[in-house]
């Protein structure tokens, strides 16, 4: 019989991991996160690029304005130019992980 694949982790069970790995109460846990998510947006936003040493980088990009296609229509649509958040993976952290 195959394994289900598992599935990623929760918000929920990442605050309990690191509250358990640092010996904090989930409060702290919860609030670091929550913190260091706000710090990733704002300067993302402010820097167009934010890197998360050994894991990776947010970086701003640009999306073309394209030709699409209404789903529940068929009907052609112009989808138009937009700012994209794209991640690009560390070598460290590719190279761990494989």
């Amino acid at each position: 019989m195959a394994k289900a694949p598992a599935k990623p982790m929760t918000k929920k069970e990442i605050i309990d991991h690191l509250a358990e790995k640092v010996d904090q109460p989930k409060k702290v846990a919860e609030q670091f996160l929550n913190e260091y998510n706000d710090l990733v947006y704002k300067q993302t936003k402010k820097m167009k690029e934010f890197t998360m040493p050994g894991l990776g980088k947010w970086v701003v990009g640009k999306s073309k304005a394209r030709k699409g296609r209404n789903p529940a229509t068929g009907e052609e649509i112009k989808i138009p130019a937009k700012k994209v958040l794209k991640f690009r993976v560390a070598k460290a952290a590719k190279d761990s992980a494989l």
